[in-house]
């Protein structure tokens, strides 16, 4: 159940914006999403930054959540993938909070960091929901053993 959060959550993340950052001129703006990150100079001056890569992480991340749901026999698989999700999404959180706060932010208004929007906190759901998968095919795997030796 929790991994199938993780997987509606990542794609969530896929198709919300994840900041956006308005300049106190109403000139300037700036927003990410999961696939490009845009920033508006001027009225008529648009730069817009490619961020596949992003994307293609969120990717991987529902492909190894929909692989493990599959692998509920083998629960040391399950809690391995689970810690290969957690270690994917901590990259991709990481390179969201520096592409906005570090990188962005800094064109304008250099005082104000911008808002999070639903995006993000999707891959903080996803990342949530992925603890407590692993906490529970744990707890499984420890009851499974703890039944064998009682035999």
């Amino acid at each position: 159940m929790f991994l199938a959060i993780v997987a509606i959550a990542m794609g969530v993340f896929l198709a919300f914006p994840l900041w956006h950052k308005m300049g106190s001129d109403g000139i300037h703006e700036a927003s990410m999403t999961a696939f490009r990150l845009t920033f508006k100079a001027t009225p008529v001056q648009t730069g817009i930054q490619p961020v596949y890569y992003v994307a293609g992480m969120a990717i991987l991340v529902i492909g190894v959540a929909v692989f493990a749901i599959f692998k509920f026999r083998n629960r040391l698989m399950q809690s391995a993938l689970c810690a290969v999700n957690s270690i994917l999404m901590t990259v991709i959180l990481a390179t969201v909070v520096y592409q906005t706060f570090y990188k962005t932010a800094k064109l304008f208004d250099e005082g104000e960091t911008g808002d999070y929007l639903i995006g993000f906190y999707a891959l903080v759901v996803a990342m949530l929901a992925n603890v407590a998968a692993n906490r529970f095919i744990r707890r499984d795997e420890k009851l499974v053993k703890e039944s064998n030796r009682m035999r």
